[in-house]
């Protein structure tokens, strides 16, 4: 018989203030048996900073073909496709391809695993991975949230250019986020 997953719920007050943007939000999010505490929270973290409207979680690792996150204007069609965690250079071409109006997106769980798939993506030439956002979080920060199994999570988030803080229960955390560019 095959484990459930778990579910957990973040009660997060955003303040991301590039985007100018001051939210409340509730994100209920199942934890596959299989995914580590660190990939839930980078799954919490993706929703914070591509949130919109009609945000939701993909079918998470039981489907690999689908992103971890997505959103759909009223039509139905596809305006946000985030990957987290180590995708595949050729794959992630193939599935920008086919979202080819939306948002496209990937949170790694740290600089190197970043600069591991762009130096991949550069030696295979794949050229229409340029419109892809690519970003990574401190995998230090990572470690930190994810020190709490807590079901229920109350926290804070501020986003302030290419920095996250935190703030949970007290304590504080913070990390830089990093960016690359695959444009030619």
């Amino acid at each position: 018989m095959a484990l459930a997953p778990t579910l957990y719920d973040f009660d997060v007050h955003l303040a991301h203030v590039d985007r100018g943007l001051d939210a409340r939000l509730a994100i209920k999010a199942a934890r596959h048996p299989s995914e580590s505490m660190e990939r839930l929270w980078l799954r919490v973290l993706a929703w914070c900073l591509f949130h919109q409207e009609r945000i939701a979680f993909g079918p998470g690792l039981s489907d690999p073909d689908e992103p971890d996150l997505l959103a759909e204007d009223l039509t139905g069609e596809r305006v946000l496709w985030v990957r987290v965690g180590r995708p595949d250079p050729e794959r992630l071409q193939r599935e920008a391809d086919r979202a080819h109006r939306a948002h496209v997106a990937v949170l790694f769980d740290s600089p190197a695993r970043l600069a591991a798939f762009c130096g991949e993506a550069r030696e295979k030439r794949l050229p229409r991975l340029g419109r892809v956002e690519l970003a990574a979080v401190d995998p230090a920060l990572l470690r930190q949230l994810a020190a709490a199994e807590d079901r229920r999570s109350r926290f804070s988030l501020t986003v302030v250019g290419d920095h996250l803080y935190v703030e949970r229960g007290g304590a504080t955390f913070d990390g830089p986020l990093t960016r690359e560019n695959l444009q030619p």
